[in-house]
């Protein structure tokens, strides 16, 4: 398929600015699942109010993930009203991709349920970890099981190495999937420890998964080595993506798509900058962008992966 040339730019342009509206939440030592960190988090609205449940990868005291739950009044985003004691999805069993440590969770209604995406972590020999994706359902208490203890996305030929965070949307009968793929782990100290980017893949019922090896966002020069967390929204027939990407420290980018399978890279009107100071001045990561009225939403992390905190900012359309 071409490359997409004859479209415009719609919502983002270099004049628009994202607003941060402050930090959400901080790593509580008082609250094990996210004593020690927060990561990659999910806003899911509740019925049709201003409310949403914010579901975040969090660390423990032995730096595993697990996922809690938050909810917020997203007309006052940053007065935190809920914060779950336990997490929602922890770690598998002894021996199963998961046994480690979930995060990166990406949930989709569908049909009355609610399902997590989500990435499983075990450690390994020659390299510090291994990732596939798992899949889990709400149960009516609030917490999530397992589809199955093994992964429903998992290793390849074409993506051997291990498998990252990931997005889903499903329109009308496809399932459409936008994950992250390892390509090679380093070798020698003066090499990054791992390289990755973003690839698409698509499913009749979102479980079984085609994939064609399709590279969405690419690296742009040889600095970077690390993109990955995409987050896309489909507006006005045009897909459009934000995730974050690295050479020294995280920053977050955006492209949009016809297809959502082509893709052109705009990371210099996203929008969104490092703080002069603060808890997001030396890095941001792991964005993921939602609708609710008329604005955007984005919640994301701050310095050192979200040691420093997990915070939002809005961009009016």
């Amino acid at each position: 398929m071409s490359a997409i040339t004859n479209f415009n730019e719609p919502l983002i342009t270099k004049s628009k600015k994202w607003e941060k509206l402050g930090k959400i939440l901080t790593p509580n030592k008082g609250v094990e699942w996210m004593r020690e960190c927060l990561g990659s988090s999910f806003a899911l609205q509740v019925g049709s109010t201003s409310y949403f449940s914010i579901y975040v990868t969090g660390r423990d005291s032995l730096n595993r993930s697990q996922i809690g739950k938050i909810k917020i009044n997203i007309e006052k985003p940053i007065e935190v009203l809920e914060v779950s004691s336990s997490p929602v999805l922890s770690f598998g069993e002894l021996g199963t991709f998961d046994e480690n440590g979930v995060s990166y969770p990406w949930l989709v209604r569908s049909y009355e349920k609610v399902l997590m995406y989500y990435v499983g972590w075990m450690p390994t020999v020659l390299t510090p970890f291994q990732n596939h994706i798992g899949l889990a359902t709400e149960n009516k208490n609030g917490f999530f099981e397992r589809v199955s203890k093994a992964p429903i996305f998992e290793r390849n030929n074409d993506d051997y190495l291990s498998i990252g965070s990931c997005c889903v949307l499903a329109e009308n009968d496809i399932w459409k999937m936008w994950y992250t793929s390892f390509l090679e782990w380093g070798r020698l100290p003066s090499e990054p420890k791992h390289r990755y980017l973003i690839k698409y893949a698509e499913s009749a019922d979102g479980i079984i998964w085609n994939r064609g090896n399709k590279i969405c966002i690419n690296f742009q020069n040889q600095n970077e080595y690390a993109i990955a967390k995409p987050s896309v929204l489909k507006i006005k027939n045009v897909y459009h993506m934000w995730y974050t990407y690295r050479g020294v420290d995280y920053k977050i980018g955006y492209a949009y798509s016809e297809d959502g399978v082509n893709w052109i890279r705009r990371d210099d009107i996203v929008g969104i900058d490092l703080s002069s100071n603060g808890w997001d001045s030396t890095s941001q990561c792991y964005p993921q962008v939602f609708q609710y009225k008329n604005s955007l939403y984005m919640l994301y992390c701050g310095n050192s992966y979200g040691k420093e905190g997990l915070g939002i900012a809005r961009l009016d359309l």
